[in-house]
C-alpha cells in the first residue's frame, strides 16, 4: 500500500495511491488506515511530504563504504543525530542552497516512518511499530559539518530533508536497492543488506534513548558516493519498491 499526503485546493489529506487516482483515508494513517469511498485524480493533487514528523532521527556512518569514504572507524553503537522538523520538504519542492555554505551534498537514504508511540522496544518487536518506508535525502552542508565538529547546523537548514514521494507499507527494509542520481547520472548505489546496524536494531536502539512518536522518521544512513550539488541541479533518490523522490536545488533569494 502506498500512502500519500496531498493537497487539493485548501484541503490537506491522506490517501492511498492507486495508479492515476488517490483513495481518501479518514483522518491520519497512524492508528489504522480507514479508506472511504472517495477518490481524487492524481493530476488534481499536489503531493506533499508524506509525514510531518516531530523529529527526524538520522544515522551516520551506517555503511562500511561511507566510513571508508571519510576514513573513519566503525561506530560501536549506532551514531545518531537529529534533523529538525522544519527541514522537511516534499517531492518537487526546492532545496535552498544557503549562502553561508560553499558545499552542499546529497545523501540517499531509506527512511522508516513510525506508526505508534515507540519506547524501549526490543529488536524482535521493533518492526511492529513501523507504518512503512520512504525515500529521504539527508542534505548536508559538508563544509560546515567539518568546521563545526558536530552536525546540527550542517544538517538542519530549512529544506535540508526532502522526504517522499509516499510511504510504502509492504517492504522488506533489509533488502532494497538505494540509489541517487544527480542530473540523471548515478552517484550512489547500495543494498540495505549492507547496513551495519539493520532497521530493527536501529529502532530498538533509538527507542531506548528517546520516545518515538507517530509520524517520526528514522533515516538509516547513506552509502559512499556522496557529493556536491549546485543551484540548477536536479537530485533524485530512488529506492526499489518505493519509487523516486525528485527535488531541484535553487539559490536563496
Amino acid at each position: 500500500m502506498k500512502i500519500v499526503r496531498f493537497k487539493t485546493e485548501d484541503k490537506i489529506r491522506y490517501g492511498i495511491l492507486a495508479e492515476e487516482s488517490i483513495q481518501i483515508i479518514e483522518g491520519v494513517p497512524f492508528y489504522g488506515v480507514r479508506p472511504v469511498n472517495e477518490y481524487i485524480k492524481l493530476e488534481r493533487a499536489k503531493l506533499l511530504a508524506p509525514v510531518l514528523p516531530s523529529k527526524i532521527v538520522a544515522l551516520g556512518l551506517n555503511y562500511l563504504s561511507h566510513q571508508k569514504e571519510f576514513n573513519l572507524s566503525q561506530p560501536q553503537v549506532p551514531l545518531i543525530f537529529i534533523k529538525p522538523s522544519t527541514s522537511v520538504i516534499g517531492p518537487g519542492d526546492s532545496i535552498v542552497y544557503p549562502p553561508s555554505s560553499h558545499r552542499v551534498d546529497y545523501e540517499a537514504e531509506l527512511a522508516v516512518v513510525i506508526k505508534s508511540i515507540t519506547r524501549r522496544v526490543s529488536v524482535d518487536t521493533a518492526l511492529n511499530y513501523v507504518l512503512g518506508y520512504t525515500c529521504l535525502n539527508d542534505v548536508t552542508a559538508r563544509d560546515q559539518q567539518k568546521d563545526d565538529g558536530q552536525w546540527t547546523r550542517a544538517k538542519g537548514y530549512d529544506t535540508f530533508c526532502p522526504i517522499g514521494p509516499h510511504i510504502e507499507t509492504e517492504l522488506d527494509p533489509g533488502n532494497v536497492l538505494v540509489e541517487s542520481y544527480l542530473n540523471g547520472q548515478q552517484k550512489q548505489k547500495i543494498n540495505t543488506r549492507d547496513l551495519i546496524f539493520p532497521v530493527p536494531q536501529i529502532i530498538s536502539f533509538i527507542s531506548n534513548v528517546m520516545t518515538l512518536l507517530p509520524g517520526d522518521v528514522i533515516a538509516t544512513g547513506t552509502p559512499s558516493g556522496i557529493g556536491p550539488m549546485k543551484p540548477g541541479d536536479t537530485i533524485e533518490i530512488r529506492i526499489t519498491g518505493i519509487g523516486t523522490l525528485i527535488n531541484q536545488v535553487v539559490s536563496q533569494a
